[in-house]
């Protein structure tokens, strides 16, 4: 127990010059005197200690609140990721199930648009050997008529042998530019 009257009394001039007061356990070794200053001093310290201690007390058990909440909201945030990592993979998946089903329609197109292709380019040439054919046909009927009605046949001989160079040419013209363009517009 502190008696010391001068040690109380520097603590009191220390409390009214600058506002400091003793706390904690150092209060109750204070010893009780009848100097009436001294006692208000002494209730003041007690009172303050008191009111501090509930401050802290009132801190700790927010801290504690906070902590609480805290760990709560860690739990629910460390599910919801769980659930986020979920969804990322499960939106994955499906982008690649999706690219796959593009990639299998480009396919789908791309043969298709070649069979059109092919159909019209086989069309064609149908075609084009159809008129160059028939345009020999009917040249060479029309020359044999002539040769067997006994007519002059010297203009016909040259037109006839002329026609037949042209359709040959052209015929071939036809068919190496479908191929040119079959083959251009391939990828390999």
């Amino acid at each position: 127990m502190i008696s010391s009257k001068d040690t109380v009394k520097d603590a009191l001039l220390k409390a009214k010059s600058k506002k400091v007061y003793i706390e904690g356990n150092f209060v109750k070794l204070l010893s009780d005197t009848t100097d009436d200053d001294v006692r208000l001093y002494l209730d003041e310290c007690k009172r303050r200690d008191q009111t501090n201690r509930k401050k802290r007390l009132a801190v700790t058990k927010q801290i504690q609140k906070q902590n609480k909440e805290l760990e709560e909201a860690a739990v629910v945030n460390k599910a919801l990721l769980t659930d986020l990592e979920n969804k990322m993979e499960e939106l994955e998946t499906s982008k690649k199930e999706a690219e796959g089903l593009r990639d299998e329609a480009l396919n789908d197109l791309e043969v298709m648009q070649k069979k059109t292709q092919f159909e019209l380019i086989s069309i064609i040439v149908k075609l084009a050997l159809g008129v160059i054919a028939g345009v020999g046909i009917l040249t060479t009927v029309l020359y044999l008529y002539i040769l067997s009605s006994g007519l002059d046949s010297k203009i016909i001989e040259t037109t006839w042998s002329n026609l037949f160079g042209i359709l040959l040419t052209n015929s071939f013209s036809i068919v190496g530019t479908i191929m040119g363009v079959k083959y251009a517009t391939e990828k390999d």
